[in-house]
C-alpha cells in the first residue's frame, strides 16, 4: 500500500509557500512502483525554495494516491494536478506549467519523474539563468565529456544524435540534445505565450516549444541568445521508460509537422489558447490568476 512508503514520516511545514520562487512540474504515468518519494523529501529540506507539481496524467495505478500523500508530506512545497484521462506528456507538462506560473513562480521546468537527471542539478541550472538575465531556457545535455557520468544504451544514444542533427535543421540552429527530461525556465510573458496553447505532437514537444520561440524571438535574435545547454554531471538510463525505438521513429516524423506549422511562422500564441478545463482536479493552494510581465 501507499501508506507503507511513509509510515515513519510526520509532516512538518516550516517555511511559507510564498518562499516558494521556483516550482518544477514532474509528469507521471503510472509512476506508482517506481516514484522516488525518500529522494524528492531529502530534495525539500535541503531546498526551500524549490517547489514541485506533479502531475497524474490518467495514472490506472495507485500514482495518485501516492502523490496526495507526497503532497501533504512536501507541503507546502509541492502540490500536484490530477487529469482525468491520459493526455499524453506534453500537456501534462504544458498545464503544469500553467499553475507554476499561477503560482507566482520566477521560474519553473520540468523533470523526468524517474529522476534520470538528478534534483541535485535545478540549483546549478538556476544559477546559470540568474547569471544570465537574458536568456529564457537552461537545458540539460546529456553529452559525454570526461569527467561526467552519463550512463546511456550505445543504440540510445545514436537516435539522440541522429534526432539532434534533425532537429537542428529544423530550428535553424545546432542543438545537442532537445530531448533530455530536465528544462528551466524563467517565467515571463513570452514562455506563458510558449505553453498557452496545446502541442502538435506529444513526444517531441520539446522541439516544438524551441520553434515556438524562434517565432516569438525579437528581430535578428537566434536561439543561442535565449536558450542555454547546461551538461549534466549525472545521468542515468532508466528501466521502464516509455520511449519504445518505434515512438522514436514517430517522433522524428514529427519534426515534419513542426517545420511546416511553426517555423515558417504560421503559429501564434493567440493559436488555440486553452487553460485548465474540466478535465483536471487541482491539490494545492489556491491559484491566483498572475499577468506575467
Amino acid at each position: 500500500m501507499p501508506t507503507d512508503r511513509f509510515a515513519n514520516h510526520e509532516s512538518q511545514q516550516k517555511w511559507s509557500p510564498n518562499s516558494v520562487s521556483t516550482w518544477i512540474v514532474v509528469p507521471c504515468f503510472n509512476e506508482a512502483d517506481r516514484l522516488p518519494v525518500a529522494t524528492f523529501e531529502a530534495y525539500r529540506r535541503l531546498h526551500p525554495s524549490i517547489g514541485f507539481i506533479f502531475v497524474d496524467d490518467g495514472s490506472t495505478d495507485e500514482t495518485a494516491a501516492i502523490l496526495e500523500q507526497l503532497r501533504t508530506r512536501l507541503a507546502p512545497n509541492a502540490s500536484w494536478l490530477q487529469m482525468r484521462e491520459n493526455r499524453g506528456k506534453a500537456e501534462a507538462v504544458r498545464r503544469g506549467i500553467q499553475c507554476a506560473i499561477e503560482l507566482g513562480a520566477e521560474y519553473t521546468g520540468y523533470w523526468d519523474a524517474d529522476l534520470a537527471t538528478p534534483l541535485d542539478a535545478i540549483e546549478p541550472m538556476r544559477q546559470i539563468a540568474e547569471r544570465r538575465p537574458e536568456l529564457l531556457a537552461v537545458l540539460g545535455c546529456r553529452f559525454p565529456m570526461l569527467g561526467r557520468d552519463i550512463q546511456r544504451k550505445p543504440l540510445r544514444r545514436l537516435q539522440s544524435r541522429l534526432f539532434a542533427s534533425a532537429a537542428s535543421r529544423v530550428l535553424g540552429t545546432p542543438v545537442l540534445d532537445t530531448q533530455c527530461g530536465a528544462k528551466l525556465l524563467r517565467v515571463s510573458r513570452r514562455v506563458s505565450e510558449l505553453f498557452g496553447s496545446p502541442f502538435l505532437t506529444r513526444w517531441i514537444f520539446d522541439v516544438e516549444w524551441l520553434a515556438r520561440l524562434n517565432v516569438l524571438a525579437p528581430t535578428g535574435v537566434s536561439l543561442s541568445k535565449l536558450v542555454y545547454e547546461f551538461p549534466l554531471d549525472q545521468w542515468r538510463e532508466v528501466d521502464g521508460s516509455k520511449l519504445t525505438f518505434r515512438a522514436a521513429v514517430k517522433a522524428a516524423t514529427q519534426l515534419g509537422t513542426i517545420a511546416r506549422k511553426v517555423r515558417p511562422r504560421r503559429w501564434s500564441p493567440s493559436d488555440d489558447s486553452e487553460s485548465l478545463g474540466q478535465d483536471t482536479i487541482w491539490h494545492g493552494p489556491p491559484r491566483p490568476q498572475r499577468l506575467v510581465a
